[in-house]
């Protein structure tokens, strides 16, 4: 079992930056597929990001929502997968949740993932 925490959330104004961060716990997940989903009140959940791999071989991928001003990335000495946001948006406003797959491939689909944190609020003020 996988156990994932995610930190690093809270209230920015519009343009500023966060770095959301999620620690894993239980097993390695450096040969992981780890991914950032959002989901807003009454929205479901989104994809926002997500790496695979490690090193010479990491993979990331991103929303068109974010592209340009989000960098997932992680630090396997930490186990740990990272989410910097920046030029924040009041609509980036959501709960931001980590979720990790035991895979090399990229899903962006919530359904594909088998482990999930708790979630952090991310809130955008205008």
């Amino acid at each position: 079992q996988v156990q994932l925490v995610e930190s690093g959330g809270g209230l920015v104004q519009a343009g500023g930056s966060l770095r959301l961060s999620c620690a894993a716990s239980g097993r390695t997940v450096s040969n992981y597929a780890m991914a950032w989903f959002r989901q807003a009140p009454g929205k479901e959940r989104d994809f926002v990001a997500t790496i695979t791999g490690s090193g010479s071989s990491t993979y990331t991928y991103y929303a068109n929502s974010v592209k340009g001003r989000s960098t997932i990335s992680r630090d396997n000495a930490k186990n740990t997968v990272y989410l910097q946001m920046n030029s924040l948006k009041p609509e980036d406003t959501a709960v931001y949740y980590c979720a990790a797959r035991n895979s090399m491939a990229v899903f962006t689909s919530p359904s594909r993932y088998d482990y999930w944190g708790q979630g952090t609020q991310v809130t955008v003020s205008s």
